[in-house]
């Protein structure tokens, strides 16, 4: 019984401990917002977009090697890292000239 509320404790902790990090980022009008966003170095990353807009947009990074299409008025999801140092630029690749952004991981 003791052994099993042992187990329970430590790997409620040790889930919390390696939550991975959410961060938002919302399309609208074709742009990213916000358009940087900064993460730390070597941590695992989960992107939510969410496209307000009433069109798709495809993410695109040939950096971060990524890509998905986020249909119009929903949520896509997207895990970067672990990274090291450095800038990771993205785009929209549907309205490129407009969706722009870059993850800054230090």
């Amino acid at each position: 019984m003791i052994r099993s509320l042992i187990w329970l404790i430590l790997s409620m902790t040790s889930i919390s401990a390696f939550a991975v990090p959410i961060i938002e980022i919302v399309i609208k009008d074709h742009l990213f917002l916000p358009s940087e966003i900064e993460i730390p170095v070597d941590t695992k990353v989960k992107l939510v977009f969410i496209n307000k807009d009433s069109t798709a947009e495809e993410l695109e990074s040939y950096e971060m090697n990524r890509e998905k299409v986020i249909p119009s008025n929903s949520k896509g999801i997207v895990f970067i890292g672990p990274l090291p140092a450095g800038e990771y630029p993205f785009f929209g690749e549907f309205f490129p000239k407009t969706a722009q952004g870059k993850v800054i991981v230090k």
